[in-house]
């Protein structure tokens, strides 16, 4: 296929998420791969290991066909809201930050003033470490692609980026409102590495070796994020992800409470409860139980 016959994607952002897209979309597709990065090093690199077909240009986001943005949330933002302006009309572009809210609601409406198809995305999957040299074409393989409707997806846009993205090796297409994946993020992803990045701060942690089967490296694997991004992420979902730790400290107070008082029956009742809720989950879901 030769190239004016090719669809055009620019990556932007090259680092575990964006590079592991460059190099799926590279494997999987005969798209055209451009690549852009803040670092101009880390996509001279992405160029020599054939992740991406060319660097992109200034002038190629007149002419690409999809822009996919995949930086910190701040960044995104900042980059989406210059560069959509450039972009011609009808093109797509889709940004894949973990919360989608301030995202959606500010690059929406200026997407939809320049004829930009924008759509929101947030691929469910990564690595507790970053950065391009941790990137593969695989990591997304049967993963699940949240996509979010802004004012400026059009009809048939939802179809043809699920389309797009089976295609690069995604498992599961799932679409939601901006406020109902912030929501749900903040409890499937967000706490969770609250609480590993708590759990591992106690003085005894590092003698965990011989001390620990299968747990204790479930509860830390997510402790090691990256603090720049997440500190973002935190605090750009704190309204959905607030309500979130209140809950879970009532809930570990409650444990305390009854621990402290030798209160076994107490105690084995909201363990119980617990164990009930992950058999109601389990059985709610039984195609994907979250074990």
């Amino acid at each position: 296929m030769d190239n004016e016959a090719r669809k055009t994607v620019i990556v932007a952002g090259l680092g575990l998420i964006g590079g592991s897209m460059a190099k799926a979309i590279k494997k999987n597709t005969d798209w055209r791969v451009l690549g852009w990065n803040r670092t101009r090093s880390v996509t001279e690199q992405a160029l020599r290991e054939g992740a991406i077909d060319a660097t992109a240009e200034d002038a190629d986001f007149a002419s690409c066909d999809l822009l996919i943005a995949a930086m910190f949330p701040a960044s995104i933002e900042t980059f989406l809201l210059e560069r959509i302006p450039q972009m011609r009309p009808g093109a797509l572009a889709i940004d894949l930050a973990g919360v989608k809210t301030r995202i959606v609601e500010s690059v929406g409406p200026v997407a939809k003033a320049h004829g930009v198809r924008f759509t929101g995305g947030h691929p469910m999957q990564g690595k507790a470490r970053a950065g391009f040299d941790r990137s593969s074409a695989e990591l997304f393989d049967g993963a699940s692609m949240i996509l979010v409707p802004s004012e400026a997806t059009q009809e048939g846009d939802l179809e043809e980026l699920g389309d797009f993205f089976l295609s690069v090796g995604f498992g599961r297409i799932t679409v939601a409102g901006a406020r109902e994946q912030d929501r749900m993020i903040a409890h499937t992803s967000q706490l969770a590495h609250i609480v590993s990045n708590s759990y591992v701060k106690s003085p005894v942690s590092a003698r965990y070796v011989g001390f620990s089967g299968g747990s204790y490296k479930d509860m830390t694997r997510v402790a090691c994020l990256d603090e720049v991004s997440w500190t973002e992420l935190f605090i750009w979902n704190r309204e959905a992800l607030l309500p979130e730790i209140d809950g879970l400290i009532g809930h570990i107070l409650e444990l305390r409470a009854a621990i402290e008082a030798e209160d076994y029956e107490t105690l084995e009742a909201l363990l119980r409860e617990g164990h009930r809720a992950k058999d109601r989950i389990d059985a709610a879901n039984p195609d994907q139980p979250s074990d």
